[in-house]
């Protein structure tokens, strides 16, 4: 469940940043508090307890301090639904100003990482093709192995407290459930789809998400925000309709595999929508990604029939994909090209999301959203350009181009128009 290319501009919209200024860690502050009835009756174990509370408190600080520095809790970033649209207060903004070079590098570095994610998304898929799902599995298992490990070293530092952990876990499962659609039918639409559908297809995931935080949450969006949000579906409708090269870029057959990307995005937004509780970021993906490889998983034999896959030959399936993405067996033809590039993009998403995650530190959530949204227009050409895994380029043709505008200005649009709060509805 990592912060997925396809959502990411967007679903930083969910995000609230707020700045603790003095945080005591629930467990170390037990330790420096606690009384037992030994130490009342033998004085001197007292002073024992005190030097071995004020050796815990600093070993305590230090793990803090590495996971502050390390794990991007310098300053702190939580899910809330009531408060979804980032802004900026004063505060906000003077930290900005005075970080202007590090964020124009954190900046630049995002631009070209994203880029980077979106282009090996589809390169990934190319010898991977008729295994997507096999795809979706590797990947969702990688961020349940880094979300975990960072979870336990938070967890371990006093950061994720026990009371935390133990929430019910029917909210994760459907956190998980919607993202498992959402990544698995994304990736088998995006094996079938040309390289520039697929940024503009995925950022309708604005127009699912301002539709189900109205329908959900009671949302309310000002005027430039809707016609940002129908500048987007007229580009995405434009893009769908004019097609590359002077043709359709989808001929009537495969029109289901649009639907399908579009259809992906919904389930994502979704999925952002009702991640609502003010918990920590890596208890929620922790428990999501965890719960979202499970699901990927049982819905196997569902999604498999999207392909012609009878569940009979599920095993075979997954047999056949482990040994193209590792590109061994007499039997393997087209391939070409894994595990290199398969593993290559696992690396730059993981990279990129740790990217984003610093500049959102460093700046806000509408920078970040911003930055990302630049990344879109450059993905779409960069995909029309000869790639040595991707050589049928497909010139971006003039409509292609209108409705890559209108979609961008639509993103820009929103963006540029998030109410300012004040900084005390921050805290």
């Amino acid at each position: 469940m990592g912060l997925s290319y396809v959502s990411l501009s967007l679903r930083l919209n969910l995000f609230s940043v707020y700045h603790t200024h003095h945080h005591t860690s629930p467990r170390s502050h037990e330790n420096s508090t606690r009384v037992t009835n030994s130490d009342r009756k033998n004085p001197n174990m007292h002073e024992v307890a005190a030097t071995r509370s004020s050796f815990t408190s600093t070993l305590n600080s230090s793990r803090r301090a590495f996971f502050e520095r390390f794990v991007f809790r310098k300053r702190d970033y939580r899910i809330f639904v009531s408060d979804a649209e980032p802004s900026f207060s004063d505060d906000e903004g003077d930290f900005i100003v005075g970080n202007g070079r590090r964020i124009a590098f954190g900046s630049a570095i995002t631009v070209a990482l994203s880029v980077m994610n979106r282009v090996l998304y589809k390169l990934a898929l190319v010898p991977m093709q008729q295994y997507p799902f096999f795809l979706a599995q590797i990947t969702t298992f990688g961020y349940v192995a880094m979300y975990f490990s960072i979870l336990y070293g938070r967890y371990y530092a006093g950061i994720v407290t026990k009371e935390m952990l133990a929430l019910p876990k029917s909210h994760f499962m459907t956190i998980g459930f919607l993202e498992a659609l959402g990544v698995a039918s994304g990736m088998a639409a995006a094996a079938m789809l040309p390289g520039p559908a697929i940024p503009i297809l995925s950022q309708t995931f604005l127009v699912w998400q301002l539709v189900f935080s109205s329908l959900i949450l009671g949302r309310k969006y000002s005027l430039k925000q809707i016609l940002g949000c129908l500048l987007v579906a007229s580009g995405v409708v434009i893009a769908m309709t004019s097609g590359v090269d002077h043709g359709q870029m989808f001929t009537q057959e495969e029109f289901m595999w649009p639907m399908l990307m579009i259809a992906s995005s919904g389930f994502q937004a979704a999925a952002s929508i009702i991640k609502g509780k003010s918990l920590d970021i890596f208890v929620v993906n922790s428990f999501g990604s965890g719960f979202q490889a499970l699901f990927v998983l049982l819905l196997l034999p569902f999604l498999s029939n999207l392909r012609g896959i009878p569940f009979a030959e599920l095993p075979s399936y997954l047999k056949d994909g482990a040994a193209c993405f590792l590109n061994i067996g007499a039997n393997v033809t087209g391939c070409e090209g894994a595990p290199f590039l398969p593993l290559l993009y696992i690396a730059v998403n993981m990279g990129f999301n740790i990217a984003v995650l610093s500049l959102l530190k460093i700046s806000s959530a509408v920078v970040t959203s911003l930055v990302a949204t630049l990344s879109v227009p450059i993905t779409i050409y960069v995909l029309t350009l000869p790639l040595p895994n991707l050589p049928q380029s497909e010139p971006l043709s003039p409509f292609l181009a209108i409705g890559s505008a209108f979609l961008v200005s639509g993103l820009l649009l929103y963006n540029l128009s998030q109410p300012a709060k004040e900084s005390s509805k921050q805290n």
